[in-house]
Formats: structure tokens, sequence, C-alpha cells
């Protein structure tokens, strides 16, 4: 739902990076090209980054 602080396996912070990608990847850029930008060179920090589905705005549907 919302993006990890750090990444699960390495434990490197990761949180702050989030709006940055998600801007450049909506604007058409290459989503590989921006995380290699980004400093995140890692493939598990790569991974959480690809992999992340935003499901926040679903969720809160569904609050009272």
């Amino acid at each position: 739902m919302i993006i990890p602080v750090r990444c699960f396996t390495c434990g490197k912070v990761l949180g702050h990076l989030w709006e940055e990608f998600n801007k450049r990847v909506k604007a058409g850029e290459d989503p590989g090209k921006v995380l290699t930008d980004l400093g995140i060179e890692r493939y598990c920090c790569r991974a959480l980054f690809i992999g992340h589905v935003d499901l926040i705005k679903k969720i809160n549907q569904f609050k009272p």
C-alpha cells in the first residue's frame, strides 16, 4: 500500500525516493533509467520500486 521506508532485504533507506521515481515514470521516462539516476543499483531495491502497487486509493473507498 505505502512504499516501505527501507528495503526489506538490504536495509537501504528508500522511502524518500518514491515521489521522484513516481513523478518521472508518469512523465514517460524509462523506470530502469530513473532508478539508475536515483542511485538505486541493488536488484532487491529495484524490485521494491518496480513491483510496488499503490492500493491506498482503493482501500480508502472502504473506510467508514
